[in-house]
């Protein structure tokens, strides 16, 4: 194709843009367009105290999600940054890198942390991670514990951002968030983070409502989908779907993700793929998934199952269900456990009470 292209100057140059993709609470990708801002990146690395002099950042995630692929090759690179890109995670192959190439950056999601405070202490304590200097971490909620064990370890190098493709929201260091455990930051400008009520009314400090991000100045749009960019947007704000709320002292904590849509390990799973998967099953006769909270994952994907009549429930056929998606869908998708039930709990309408059957999971039934 470029092999056709005229190699002349082009006559009016003009910085680029990407379009990056994320996932709404269909499960469908969207594309987020925004008007090209190829300075971003810039910006981004100045305001990460990037030295190209004397910096090296550790990509550990793939380049198809928007946070490795801003935080650790766009950024980085725009000022010149060497890359250190793994090819596949791993705790040990971490700490061996990060001692091998004097790593000072990293972007990390919560899982991350957990899997490498759980390598044995001889293990950790074998390897030199003095050259860290900054680690970044978000897409998921980090347990309390496992970001102070993590601070504890590293020292207060460890930081938060929550934010998305289609916006910025908030961020918090070690030393703010010790100071206030389990927040993603300090709303700065006071007005840029609402909480609501489901009426759209603020609701007053400390109550929990859903969160809405101010929106940048070059507002995005859902590629192909109008109703989607509608829908996301309350005004100047809009939503990525989040519960949470705002502290007396103007910090921000989420206390919940959206409706149905499941973050293990930093990763979007939505319910809706996983039912239908296992749906095709011909034992079972209904099915509802959901996220229950795990220290390691963030959450993990649980599946409630009615089997058909006729069909005995048992730890066989959990084990033949959960290999069945592993066959058919990406296996970070797939059930870790799969409960039999009764009847699952349904609204009179028919549409499966995702509430109902979360509590039931997460209290073990």
């Amino acid at each position: 194709m470029l092999a056709g292209e005229d190699g002349a100057p082009i006559e009016r140059p003009a910085l680029g843009g990407t379009m990056l993709y994320t996932s709404g609470t269909t499960g469908r990708p969207k594309g987020v367009r925004r008007r090209a801002n190829g300075r971003a990146s810039v910006l981004l690395a100045q305001a990460t105290g990037y030295d190209g002099a004397r910096h090296v950042h550790l990509c550990t995630g793939p380049l198809y999600h928007a946070a490795p692929l801003a935080f650790s090759l766009a950024a980085p690179a725009a000022l010149g940054v060497p890359v250190v890109l793994m090819d596949g995670w791993d705790a040990r192959r971490t700490l061996e890198l990060v001692e091998r190439h004097r790593v000072t950056h990293t972007h990390m999601v919560p899982t991350m942390f957990h899997r490498l405070l759980a390598l044995p202490d001889e293990v950790r304590a074998r390897h030199d991670l003095s050259s860290l200097e900054y680690v970044l971490h978000g897409a998921a909620p980090c347990p309390v514990e496992v970001k102070r064990r993590m601070i504890e370890w590293l020292g207060p190098i460890v930081h938060e951002y929550y934010a998305a493709t289609e916006g910025a929201g908030t961020a918090v260091g070690a030393h703010e968030w010790l100071r206030k455990p389990g927040t993603v930051g300090r709303v700065q400008p006071p007005d840029h983070v609402l909480v609501l009520d489901d009426s759209g009314a603020p609701v007053p400090a400390g109550t929990v409502g859903t969160v809405y991000l101010k929106a940048p100045a070059d507002r995005f749009e859902y590629h192909n989908a109008p109703d989607k960019t509608r829908g996301a947007y309350r005004g100047d704000y809009f939503t990525l779907g989040d519960v949470g709320y705002v502290d007396e002292d103007g910090y921000l904590f989420l206390t919940d993700r959206s409706a149905h849509l499941v973050v293990t390990g930093g990763v979007n799973v939505y319910p809706a793929e996983v039912e239908a998967v296992l749906l095709g099953h011909p034992a079972v006769g209904d099915a509802g998934v959901v996220g229950v909270p795990d220290d390691e994952w963030g959450e993990v994907v649980v599946a409630a199952v009615e089997v058909r009549e006729g069909v005995g429930a048992s730890e066989a056929l959990a084990a033949e269900l959960i290999a069945w998606c592993r066959d058919r869908i990406a296996h970070f998708k797939c059930p870790r456990r799969v409960v039999f039930v009764a009847a699952l709990p349904r609204h009179d309408n028919g549409k499966l009470s995702k509430a109902h059957l979360r509590d039931l999971l997460r209290a073990g039934g």
